[in-house]
């Protein structure tokens, strides 16, 4: 391939026009059109620019062809993890704003054995999408147990970029929602006296924190998981693992799904007895907890393996 049919290969590639090529090397769109076309050739100074751009070497890019070099996404990996990311993120989003509802509901003093079934419509429809998101994610993953990495390390850095502002701004969201529900939780303490109010303003405060929250947590979901999209050499390990591992991994799948099962029971018993239950919430929370230190425990194993 000449140089002018390798950047233009290069150029749709990258899904930009030629004035938009133009624009970033700082001439005009006719010169660009006629480095394609084999008319005239670019300064070495345009030339460094354009390989830096691309991530190609000066050989390729003047007399190879660097359509060899270009490694193309042919199982549709990038759109099924962003779809996958967006309703995963969605799916947590979901019981989360059930909770929010529930406590914003219980505040404005409905029943305390109705309002917990509008949380359960958002904890189901939330559940739902992620198993479906887990299955199709098995089924991908089935069918497409390795992935040549297509990611330039361009894309990977802007991924990386967008990754600490996205951390950011979920952290800050979450901790400017916690300062103000303590301000607000004193104020309200300080001002009133009646305990009947007092536990209706807590309930709709719970309801005001929880819808924050969601927003918050859910940049913090999707920022990961995009961020763990670019990481197709993670994604082929994973999908490679010994016979031992992965019977490791279905036991801590198996233990974490008894768990939280156990953690919906304890939760369904305090809705329909006089226990307290307006704080039993903490019950998936504790479950969640509790996942966590099952799967790093039985992790633990698959390090001493890897010492040896």
């Amino acid at each position: 391939m000449s140089f002018g049919e390798n950047l233009q290969f290069l150029r749709k590639q990258k899904n930009i026009t030629q004035e938009q090529l133009a624009e970033r090397l700082e001439v005009s769109r006719q010169s660009v059109s006629k480095w394609e076309s084999s008319q005239s050739y670019p300064e070495m100074e345009k030339l460094l620019q354009i390989c830096s751009m691309f991530h190609c070497n000066m050989d390729t890019l003047m007399q190879g062809d660097v359509s060899k070099d270009f490694v193309e996404d042919t199982c549709g990996y990038d759109s099924f993890m962003n779809r996958f990311d967006r309703l995963v993120t969605a799916g947590n989003a979901l019981i989360l704003f059930g909770i929010s509802i529930m406590g914003f509901l219980m505040g404005l003093g409905m029943d305390e054995d109705i309002a917990p079934v509008f949380f359960f419509i958002f904890l189901i429809a939330g559940v739902i999408i992620l198993v479906v998101m887990g299955m199709q994610h098995s089924h991908f993953a089935e069918k497409h147990p390795y992935i040549e990495d297509f990611y330039t390390e361009e894309e990977k850095e802007q991924a990386y970029r967008k990754f600490t502002v996205r951390m950011a701004a979920g952290i800050g969201i979450i901790l400017v929602d916690a300062l103000l529900f303590m301000v607000l939780g004193i104020k309200m303490d300080n001002v009133l006296a009646d305990p009947v109010n007092i536990g209706k303003l807590e309930d709709f405060g719970m309801g005001i924190f929880m819808l924050v929250l969601t927003p918050g947590v859910s940049v913090l979901v999707y920022g990961g998981m995009q961020k763990d999209k670019f990481d197709i050499k993670k994604y082929n390990k994973e999908k490679s693992l010994s016979p031992a591992k992965r019977k490791r991994d279905a036991l801590t799948a198996k233990i974490c799904g008894c768990i939280m099962l156990a953690a919906l029971m304890v939760y369904l018993v305090c809705m329909f007895t006089d226990i307290e239950w307006s704080t039993s919430w903490l019950v998936f929370v504790v479950g969640g907890i509790l996942c966590g230190a099952v799967a790093i425990i039985l992790s633990r194993d698959d390090d001493s393996e890897g010492g040896q």
